[in-house]
């Protein structure tokens, strides 16, 4: 079992996150050891207004969003979404995203990426 109170969770602001713009700060819900090799990231990213997640490809992988807060633009290959609280986006092994907050207020959502291949 594991029980992580907030104040324990390891939070990371990342400057130009995948060469983004602005910070980002990831709270690291599950550390990737605590994903039974089935994935490696559960957290909750914050990105201030202005600030994005830079263009990056998926490999060996896949990533979903569930947005909690915030507006924004996301990219996945050449389609582009307005995206909202309550939205879910899922980017699929050998695709590309990024994400742009372009509301008035800090966007946050949960981030788990999954392996598409067991790992030894």
């Amino acid at each position: 079992m594991i029980l992580r109170h907030s104040e324990e969770i390891r939070a990371q602001v990342n400057e130009k996150m995948r060469d983004g713009k602005g910070s980002v700060t990831v709270r690291y819900l599950l550390e990737p050891e605590e994903m039974f090799g089935k994935g490696r990231l559960f957290a909750e990213n914050v990105v201030p207004v202005g600030a994005s997640i830079g263009l990056h490809q998926h490999k060996g992988d896949s990533e979903a969003y569930y947005f909690l807060q915030g507006t924004g633009r996301y990219l996945n290959n050449s389609d582009e979404f307005a995206v909202k609280a309550g939205d879910v986006t899922v980017v699929a092994e050998g695709d590309w995203h990024s994400i742009e907050n372009t509301g008035t207020q800090p966007m946050v959502f949960i981030a788990l990426i999954l392996f598409t291949e067991p790992k030894a």
